[in-house]
């Protein structure tokens, strides 16, 4: 006996072969309610889907197979990576995000949005935990400056930026904004997309109080120290 294959469209596809994931990115849903966006990231035609949606209590949704590629990144880049689809795994957080009603996110919301990345972590050689603006900051700004990404790294879930004295001595010779891009691009960043965006994507995930006093365009020492601090915590030496 022969069972017919389903022709039912699907809302994900195969990742190149031989791919693996080695990112997990952090996306805000950004719409009024989790039951509509589980709808959108189920639906075909959308074209947009993730691997995972958290909502506010908790609840962890799987959406699509970690062995498959969702479409959650869309043009985006990291460290040369054009194709960041193929080579990550997508978590969308329910939160109705910056044109809707931008929000903190809820402890339980958070405590399974860390325990599943632990999970990724375990089953794949993950390099990179990023935000949608880190990888698009010209196109977005998720999951946002409320996201707790130092909390996160606490836990053992992405990098924060811990400076040695070293670190300090090098970002004191740091003096313009030239240098600054430089080390952006070394982090990761697309050396091809607008500075300002690439400056606020950082200061969003790395140092959002510059968010409080309007500053999020302006860099300064803490950008530098910051920066220079998380290339060698990822095994580099500024490149200045």
């Amino acid at each position: 006996m022969f069972l017919k294959k389903s022709s039912k469209p699907l809302h994900y596809e195969d990742r190149a072969k031989n791919a693996k994931p080695n990112i997990i990115v952090m996306h805000y849903t950004g719409m009024d309610s989790m039951l509509a966006a589980r709808q959108r990231l189920t639906d075909p035609e959308s074209k947009v889907s993730a691997h995972y949606l958290v909502d506010t209590d908790g609840k962890v949704y799987d959406l699509v197979p970690e062995d498959k590629r969702a479409w959650h990144a869309g043009l985006s880049y990291w460290h040369g990576e054009t194709d960041i689809n193929t080579c990550s795994i997508g978590i969308e957080i329910v939160n109705p995000g910056h044109d809707l009603g931008y929000a903190p996110f809820p402890s339980a919301q958070m405590q399974a949005v860390m325990e599943l990345a632990r999970g990724i972590q375990s089953r794949h050689n993950i390099e990179y935990v990023l935000g949608h603006s880190d990888i698009a900051p010209e196109r977005k700004k998720d999951p946002g400056e409320l996201f707790p990404w130092e909390w996160l790294a606490g836990q053992g879930v992405g990098l924060w930026p811990r400076p040695l004295a070293e670190d300090e001595k090098v970002a004191d010779a740091i003096h313009n904004d030239y240098e600054i891009e430089r080390l952006l691009t070394q982090l990761g960043y697309n050396p091809m997309a607008a500075y300002m965006d690439v400056l606020s994507a950082f200061h969003r995930h790395y140092a959002p109080e510059k968010f409080k006093t309007g500053e999020q365009e302006k860099s300064d020492r803490t950008t530098a120290l910051r920066l220079v601090a998380l290339i060698r915590q990822s095994g580099h030496k500024p490149a200045l």
